[in-house]
């Protein structure tokens, strides 16, 4: 076995730099920018169902990464080939972005397949980025680390959402036509940004992961059918990882609220709020600012309290936020103010919690892999996490039979408290301590 290589600081700065890349994607394309371009221009205006088309493109790419994400981490395993992977789903992202510059008013469908491959192409370079947290970091630094990258990520999605508004401006303010042209080209842009600022990644993280013995120099055919082996017996994750999988269950649940908030916050402040783009643009600002600082904050805190009792804290701190937006009119009635500067500030206190809660939790994800099998682990939290999409994206359908954005708020509560319930059932502080005497070898299996 070669000699283990000393994780320094740049290297810790490399990895954290792809959050601070991909956040740009997400941020313009699924929460802010384009899934309210879409909404507004794409399709057409006399459309009652324009939420569950943008739900249909979010479970379209949804459904490709579930298929995709166990059996990529598998093969990353067994080939020890993690880099190559993250390039491979790095440039299908961003290339499949570049090409939203191609759809224009009516082109539905067309929209909805590039989304589909861009965001499934985001979602596995999501968990290959964080299948190497356990290669650069140990169990006592580990939540740090992960809070360093979310908190990075948000000012990558701040940068990019700057340099997107200075281009495209105020759209109010613009003919239609130019509002089109505009956010095409600036998918062509934030294509760019996108890419460039994740080579300090592919420059500085080292590859650790080794080959599994016997594999060293095996073709992709005979990965694939490993991979697919290993994947069908990983199923038995109920039975040899039960807290792990119990955990999965419940980070399905509550993060299919969040995931509610991430992919339609764009579309409720400019459609329901009817916010004007100033408004929007402080928000969107303000936010960033409160989910870096919340990672970064709640990742120290998880070293002081524990990652269970920093995720159940980030629920309830997400309940408040959600059931103050339900009340928002009452709310600013109640302050004699302007709902749009009640939504400021409960999109600066509620936004804190948006980076820590998938911090903490890729942190107890990494903190219970067992040796060996983090790709393998982090792929089901892919997956999980893109059940939680699925689940989410019920809110769609739901606001559109309810005709009501607001109502439909109760739903995106209800999966906070659901998921926060089952996770209170779940002993993840002693399989951490199991988990971390097997890594030290002082046990010879996982305690479940």
């Amino acid at each position: 076995m070669a000699e283990k290589v000393p994780v320094k600081k740049r290297e810790i700065f490399g990895w954290a730099m792809y959050d601070f890349a991909n956040s740009s994607y997400t941020t313009v394309v699924i929460s802010f920018v384009y899934s309210a371009f879409f909404t507004a221009h794409v399709v057409p205006a006399d459309s009652t169902v324009k939420d569950s088309f943008w739900a249909l493109a979010i479970v379209f790419s949804t459904i490709i990464a579930i298929v995709l994400s166990p059996l990529a981490g598998a093969i990353c395993d067994f080939s020890g080939g993690k880099k190559k992977y993250l390039l491979a789903s790095t440039l299908t992202c961003a290339i499949s972005t570049a090409c939203l510059a191609f759809v224009g008013p009516g082109d539905i469908w067309l929209a909805i397949f590039l989304i589909a491959i861009s965001n499934a192409a985001f979602m596995l370079g999501e968990s290959f980025i964080a299948s190497f947290l356990t290669d650069i970091a140990n169990s006592d630094n580990m939540g740090k680390i992960s809070g360093l990258g979310w908190g990075l990520g948000y000012f990558g999605g701040l940068s990019s959402l700057i340099l997107v508004y200075s281009f495209i401006g105020d759209s109010a303010a613009l003919e239609a036509s130019e509002v089109v042209s505009r956010n095409q080209i600036a998918m062509l842009m934030l294509s760019g940004f996108f890419f460039l600022s994740a080579l300090p990644t592919f420059i500085l993280v080292k590859e650790r992961t080794e080959p599994v013995a016997g594999f060293e120099d095996a073709g992709f055919k005979r990965l694939m059918l490993a991979g697919m082996n290993e994947m069908k017996s990983s199923f038995s994750l109920v039975k040899n990882y039960p807290v792990l999988f119990k955990f999965f269950l419940a980070f399905m649940v509550y993060m299919a609220g969040l995931e509610v908030v991430i992919k339609f916050i764009g579309i409720y402040s400019q459609v329901e709020l009817e916010l004007s783009a100033s408004y929007l643009q402080m928000m969107f600002i303000i936010l960033q600012f409160s989910a870096a600082g919340g990672a970064l904050a709640f990742g120290f805190l998880e070293t002081r309290i524990g990652a269970k009792t920093t995720v159940l804290t980030t629920i309830v701190w997400w309940v408040i936020g959600v059931m103050a937006i339900f009340f928002l009119d009452q709310i600013a009635a109640f302050a004699g103010t302007e709902r749009g500067n009640v939504f400021l500030v409960i999109a600066m206190i509620a936004g804190a919690g948006i980076g820590s809660i998938q911090s903490s939790s890729r942190a107890v994800v990494g903190l219970l892999s067992p040796p060996g099998r983090s790709a393998q682990m982090f792929g089901f939290w892919g997956m999980f996490m893109r059940l939680a999409i699925i689940l989410g994206m019920t809110f769609g359908p739901v606001a559109d039979a309810l005709g009501s954005r607001r109502m439909a708020l109760l739903l995106v509560a209800g999966f906070f408290i659901v998921g926060g319930l089952m996770l209170v059932r779940v002993p993840i502080t002693e399989a951490i301590e199991a988990n971390r005497r097997l890594l030290n070898g002082d046990v010879k299996e996982e305690a479940g």
